[in-house]
């Protein structure tokens, strides 16, 4: 994490978020590439996932590929980004606005309901897994693999 902030509760508040490093501005760019490097040296080989599959349902990271019990699904780019948001964020409670902020971006000026919507049409192409996206109503989603 990369902030101005340098007080010891904004560092521990970093930290209890779950950030491997804190950086307190103004910083020298060699420092800032020694601490990545010693980041990215902790972690083991072959952790980035480039496939995720939870039941029947797979989802390729790389290729933006959905497959519903061996099947492949047909998505649109805004369901699939919706998706794999949903997905990487899973057992977390996500509100509309976090949502369009992260999968619309943050210059999104329309209606919080684009994402019930899109929920809507996400779950019709998902059969059986449709289930895994809880309503947290009055608040947003979460997605439940175990659902």
């Amino acid at each position: 994490m990369l902030s101005a902030l340098g007080a010891e509760y904004d560092k521990l508040m970093g930290f209890e978020l779950g950030i491997d490093d804190y950086v307190v501005k103004p910083f020298s760019p060699r420092e800032l590439m020694a601490r990545v490097k010693a980041v990215l040296a902790r972690q083991p080989a072959g952790k980035t996932k480039d496939e995720i599959v939870i039941q029947g349902l797979r989802i390729n990271m790389l290729s933006h590929e959905v497959f519903v019990d061996g099947v492949k699904t047909e998505l649109t780019a805004k369901e699939y980004e919706l998706l794999s948001y949903l997905i990487q964020n899973k057992g977390i409670a996500l509100t509309r606005e976090n949502i369009l902020n992260n999968v619309w971006g943050y210059d999104y000026y329309g209606d919080d309901r684009t994402v019930d919507w899109q929920i809507k049409l996400l779950r019709g192409k998902l059969g059986q897994y449709r289930k895994c996206i809880i309503t947290l109503r009055g608040t947003g989603y979460r997605f439940d693999e175990k659902a």
